[in-house]
């Protein structure tokens, strides 16, 4: 145990008792508890392997690469259609972990297996995601906003993608795109401040 996290499991919140329940099955693991991101990460030889999160109706296990994991038991959960490599395995109750504790050490031990392995994720490419229309236009008509948009990472191009394709209507997309471009310019993410 890693006194520097014993905050998260002190803290009150809806499950702490799950957490506490999770946190005894992965130091049963033999992994290593370290504080990333807020919340409790479990490493094995320094590489993130699984971490625990809460949220307002759930908690989750999150397995960093779950992607490659085989999901035999059916319990993996993509969070949203975008999400490339991690998977979440889900609580709605802390009484839902003691009967999946085998099968919960069993994919923490495949997820080490990946790791040790050197297994990697195939992230989809920038240039494999629809470009919508509107912002195609407006890089078009503006060479300045091109370049910009062209140096940020790829991770930052995908954000932006994203964020304007999710609009329904092309009013939205148009107004989304005017109000992303000063981040664009400074080489910032849509989310980032």
């Amino acid at each position: 145990m890693n006194p520097k996290v014993n905050f998260f499991f002190e803290k009150a919140g809806p499950w702490q008792e799950a957490y506490g329940k999770l946190r005894r099955i992965l130091l049963g693991c033999g992994l290593d508890e370290e504080l990333k991101w807020g919340v409790p990460c479990y490493t094995h030889r320094g590489a993130n392997i699984v971490l625990i999160h809460g949220f307002k109706e759930y908690c989750a296990l999150l397995f960093h690469k779950g992607a490659l994991l085989q999901d035999s038991e059916g319990i993996l959960v993509q969070q949203t259609e975008h999400v490339q490599s991690s998977r979440q395995v889900r609580f709605t109750d802390a009484s839902q972990i003691d009967p999946l504790e085998p099968c919960l050490r069993a994919y923490v031990h495949a997820a080490i297996e990946v790791e040790t392995a050197g297994l990697k994720v195939r992230y989809r490419k920038t240039d494999e995601f629809d470009m919508p229309e509107e912002l195609e236009e407006a890089l078009d008509e503006d060479p300045e906003l091109k370049e910009a948009f062209n140096s940020l990472t790829p991770g930052r191009q995908r954000g932006y993608l994203l964020h304007i394709g999710k609009a329904k209507q092309a009013k939205t997309r148009k107004s989304r795109i005017e109000k992303c471009r000063s981040k664009i310019f400074m080489g910032k993410g849509y989310n980032e401040r």
